[in-house]
């Protein structure tokens, strides 16, 4: 489960947003929109420095143009393969690519990072012409790292239009990218490259399982009726090494990784607010991923499902009545004033799992207003418990969305 774009209910129209240039907005013409799809200009790369917009323009205005066209739902049916199933998928509306993991560096620091590519589609929003639109994909991109030692978390966000070569996804082979920040790889090896302001990370990652395909055979269902749903599927342990480099020191690092990857094009349903997700790597070798889908009037989705991973890469697809989640304590945002849960006990019975999972510390929230405009908290934890009765620990990552307001898709 992964956030893309906030604020605007971006699945039930059927026109197309643009932007609107800063000090422009009650004269914006039609000539004034033709010429704002020829400037590749107005991008915005920001992070969390505190300063305003950089780069760019401010999303600030809304132009309305209808289309006819139609991005395909997620329904039953379809095989996911490899490597192909890596590539992008533009008959889909939203799709995302979104690596965890922790690592360690030679001097015995501790990291965990986030890195994110999304892909959001528009042309359900552009006008049908002769000509081909110049561009018809928005790309954003989240980077975070959190130094477990020093309790420090930094961020960073892009976004660009898919035009000039700037940002894209590429259909023929892995490979997605947003300017210099950059995944590709084959079916079972990747390359992570990022790079923003003092902070450049550089990964190797190799996967030692197969594809984890969750729900039925990769359609996760989200919420009630046909296409509510997304192909998902993970690579759950991947072995990592690189260089990570702050403000001109490099040390080499290495540790573990999870990559998600998820493409559809209508998932949330009305009375789902957001939701909380896990992924687990356990020192005896097996994984978990589990998501409560949180509905408005605090209850939890019937179709919140997870899945378990065992050591020789079997799978156990699990409904929401096969496990417990139990919130043993909260942190509120000084900053979005969002209240997150931030410790919990996870039970999976017939299993015989016993977990708590706690945060590596408290404040990795991301406030992305300068790209997918979501609020959210994406951060390391630890995890230590029994399988069963067997002591183990391990390491993962929570994501928690829609707690600073509606998660509006």
């Amino acid at each position: 489960m992964r956030p893309i774009v906030g604020r605007q209910n971006l699945t039930s129209s059927a026109c197309r947003y643009f932007v609107i240039p800063s000090g422009r907005e009650g004269s914006f013409s039609k000539k004034d929109f033709s010429a704002s799809l020829r400037n590749d200009h107005r991008e915005t790369r920001c992070g969390n420095s505190g300063r305003p917009a950089c780069w760019g323009t401010v999303l600030i205005g809304l132009l309305l143009i209808c289309s006819g066209f139609t991005y395909q739902l997620a329904l039953p049916g379809r095989k996911i393969s490899f490597p192909e199933d890596h590539y992008s998928h533009p008959n889909f509306k939203t799709e995302w690519w979104y690596y965890t993991g922790h690592l360690e560096s030679e001097s015995g620091k501790r990291y965990g990072y986030q890195v994110t590519f999304f892909r959001f589609g528009l042309r359900d929003r552009q006008r049908e012409t002769k000509e081909k639109p110049q561009f018809s994909e928005l790309y954003m991109a989240h980077f975070a790292l959190s130094d477990i030692n020093a309790k420090e978390f930094r961020y960073r966000e892009r976004i660009n239009r898919g035009y000039n070569g700037k940002a894209g996804a590429a259909t023929d082979r892995y490979l997605v990218w947003n300017e210099n920040w950059k995944v590709e790889g084959d079916h079972n090896n990747h390359k992570i490259r990022v790079n923003d302001r003092g902070t450049e990370l550089q990964l190797n990652l190799k996967s030692l399982k197969l594809p984890v395909l969750h729900g039925s055979n990769g359609l996760s269902q989200k919420a009630a009726g046909a296409g509510r749903a997304s192909y998902y599927y993970s690579l759950t342990r991947m072995q990592t090494e690189g260089v990570l480099k702050i403000d001109g020191k490099a040390e080499k690092i290495r540790g573990l990784s999870w990559m998600d990857h998820e493409f559809g094009s209508n998932q949330l349903g009305q009375d789902q607010v957001g939701w909380d997700w896990f992924s687990i790597q356990l020192d005896d070798q097996t994984e978990l991923m589990l998501y409560l889908m949180r509905r408005k009037d605090g209850s939890v989705d019937p179709y919140s499902s997870g899945t378990l991973v065992t050591a020789n890469g079997a799978t156990r697809h699990l409904d929401l009545n096969d496990y417990r989640v139990e919130v043993l304590g909260h942190w509120k945002s000084p900053k979005s004033g969002a209240n997150y849960p931030m410790q919990w006990q996870v039970s999976v019975p017939a299993e015989q799992i016993e977990l708590e999972i706690n945060p590596a510390f408290e404040n990795q929230e991301l406030i992305t207003n300068r790209s997918t405009r979501v609020t959210y908290w994406e951060g390391a934890v630890d995890v230590r418990g029994t399988v069963r009765g067997k002591t183990v620990s391990g390491a993962g990552y929570v994501e928690m969305t829609g707690y600073a307001g509606k998660l509006s898709l």
